[in-house]
């Protein structure tokens, strides 16, 4: 897969992972990880990336004693896989008539 594409693919994946709740970086990761590999230095990557646009909200929370880090997804993060949902399907549609015929 294009870096590009992939690099995308996964952003949103991240969104969509903590859209129902805010999350930390273990239970990101054992979300994806059903559907797509997922290791943890790529997600803080993605997640610092998210973070400076404007995506998601970082706070740190006491937990047994350290501090974790939890997301939260910000409009601009809902949107966003809102745009991705319609560029799909526009993929999907490419996608058809490239394996028309086969």
């Amino acid at each position: 897969m294009d870096a590009q594409l992939k690099r995308g693919v996964l952003d949103v994946c991240v969104l969509a992972a903590i859209r129902g709740e805010d999350s930390y970086g273990y239970k990101i990761i054992k979300d994806v990880s059903p559907f797509l590999e997922l290791s943890e230095s790529t997600l803080y990557t993605i997640l610092k990336r998210l973070e400076e646009a404007d995506m998601l909200i970082v706070k740190s929370v006491e937990h047994a004693g350290r501090l974790r880090k939890y997301y939260h997804i910000t409009d601009k993060g809902i949107k966003r896989i809102e745009e991705f949902k319609n560029e799909w399907k526009e993929i999907m549609m490419i996608y058809s008539f490239i394996i028309k015929g086969e």
